[in-house]
């Protein structure tokens, strides 16, 4: 598998993804015993039969497309997909942030719920920012190669950007006694500031950014400028926050109504 990640690497995979690809490549040499390609069509079968989710079966198969093609260096036969479920995204309103906010008393675990509400972060973004990608005269964040190995610019709350500048004298914004914040450490901080809010659903970090976009949209925000500040290379992405976006439903005119 070594050639394997070093063709992962060469063309900017993020961990993440490498990890997940390795997984789907070594299950597909599992299943076939003696590598085959023509075993792609029956393995993603038996992924469907396994219960995996639509999403799940493609970047599955994309994973194996990748070994076939760029490390076998043969032509990965075509299977058809099952079609890519889109889920609305779990939002919270405003109040409710703020409520899990004022729920801590540390003040870095406030400042992870602050910058992923402000700013839009994903998570391994918010993990390796630095005091020098605030721009405190602009309150602009430029973050380095997000996913897709790409920069880009999102916005920063004028009071956070201050507070910030305050708080932290340099380096990593999240630190603690241990080094670097990890991924568990920061999900379990809102898992416990959700729980302190009263709040019952469970709520994670991604979902602080969905929050962001549906928020932005609800004021009236482009949703191209949006899509630039998420970081989404297509704006059908972006635009599933239109079917959360609330003060949008709430304007039509039902017509029982009227």
């Amino acid at each position: 598998m070594e050639r394997t990640v070093e063709e992962m690497r060469l063309r900017g995979f993020s961990p993440r993804t490498i990890k997940t690809y390795l997984c789907h490549v070594n299950d597909f040499l599992r299943y076939c015993g003696q590598y085959d390609a023509a075993k792609k069509r029956g393995y993603l079968l038996s992924l469907i039969v396994r219960g995996l989710n639509e999403n799940s079966v493609r970047l599955a198969s994309a994973a194996i497309d990748f070994y076939i093609q760029t490390v076998r260096k043969e032509q990965a036969p075509f299977v058809p997909l099952p079609r890519r479920r889109t889920r609305l995204p779990n939002v919270l309103s405003k109040e409710r942030i703020m409520t899990m906010i004022n729920a801590l008393e540390n003040p870095k675990h406030k400042l992870i719920i602050e910058l992923l509400y402000s700013c839009g972060f994903r998570l391994s973004e918010l993990l390796n920012l630095k005091k020098d990608d605030i721009d405190f005269e602009n309150n602009v964040v430029r973050i380095h190669q997000g996913k897709g190995a790409k920069d880009r610019i999102t916005v920063i709350s004028k009071k956070l950007a201050e507070k910030i500048d305050h708080l932290v004298e340099k380096g990593l914004i999240l630190t603690g006694r241990n080094g670097k914040y990890s991924q568990k450490s920061v999900e379990l901080v809102i898992i416990k500031a959700a729980k302190k809010a009263g709040i019952g659903q469970n709520v994670t970090p991604h979902m602080l950014r969905h929050s962001f976009a549906t928020h932005l949209l609800e004021q009236g925000t482009d949703i191209r400028f949006i899509q630039e500040l998420l970081g989404h290379a297509r704006l059908q992405t972006t635009q599933v926050y239109t079917h959360v976006a609330s003060h949008k439903l709430k304007n039509i005119k039902n017509p029982l109504d009227g």
